[in-house]
């Protein structure tokens, strides 16, 4: 069997306060490009990765969460895009582009491959698949379209705005003639959500003492008695009693970045 280095990121150990680079070395160790027989796996070279809010968390030692904690001395684990070099599995096959969970390493094996998306239209640059096309593509769709749908005319509002789900949020409200208003945390997010997403207005919510506040004084007053009505995944949404419908998405605010790893 053909044998070959594989570069990776490690995290050296669960991290207390802001992660340095040096919780995160850069190992190499060998791997095999053939499958064994009888293995359900496949064998993905890596092409893209993406870094994502809720990371951090898993670089602490945690119980009860939604998503485990990272295994110190083991390649951190994320979103990306492969291509599979080898399958045992009958859905893939060598040649397929696809994305999902898979690790900070040139090459990967992905024992439960049922995880994994098949990509099937490469019209668009691959890198989508880590943002819009991807897992922050799909929860801001579902959660907007599916769960909230809220009607054209209605009021919008989005936390977290500026990042990777929440700027998505307000795109798609837009695109449905709503009336958006987000918030971020910074002068500079805000002047990106209103001069390049197209949001109707945006504030700091550093800056501002009383949300309700804010949230009528931009809506026009037509935010009245707002109460918690609901909430699935990552999305809760609010309703006033004139029946506008606010949603808000509660996700860290974040810049997306994403690595690509030569061929």
């Amino acid at each position: 069997m053909e044998q070959v280095q594989n570069k990776q990121i490690i995290l050296k150990d669960y991290v207390n306060g802001f992660p340095k680079e040096s919780d995160m070395p850069i190992t190499s160790s060998t791997i095999n490009l053939k499958l064994p027989e009888g293995s359900n796996a496949v064998l993905l070279k890596n092409l893209y990765l993406s870094c994502d809010p809720y990371m951090r968390g898993r670089m602490s030692k945690s119980e009860g969460s939604y998503v485990s904690s990272f295994t110190p001395g083991s390649p951190i684990t994320g979103y990306g895009v492969a291509k599979v070099l080898d399958s045992r599995h009958s859905k893939f096959k060598k040649g397929d582009l696809v994305w999902g969970m898979t690790g900070w390493e040139e090459y990967s094996i992905i024992n439960v491959p049922e995880t994994l998306f098949k990509i099937q239209d490469t019209d668009v640059p691959l890198s989508y698949y880590t943002g819009l096309l991807g897992m922050a593509g799909m929860t801001a769709y579902v959660g907007f379209y599916e769960i909230c749908a809220p009607k054209k005319g209605e009021y919008v509002y989005v936390s977290a705005a500026a990042g990777a789900v929440g700027q998505l949020v307000g795109q798609f409200a837009k695109l449905c003639g709503c009336y958006v208003i987000g918030s971020a945390g910074t002068k500079e997010k805000v002047d990106l959500l209103k001069n390049k997403y197209g949001f109707d207005e945006a504030f700091n919510y550093k800056e501002e003492q009383d949300l309700t506040a804010a949230l009528k004084r931009l809506a026009c007053q037509n935010l009245e008695v707002a109460k918690w009505a609901g909430r699935t995944s990552n999305f809760w949404y609010m309703s006033g009693q004139t029946g506008h419908h606010f949603l808000s998405v509660l996700l860290t605010t974040f810049r997306k970045i994403i690595l690509f790893l030569r061929e």
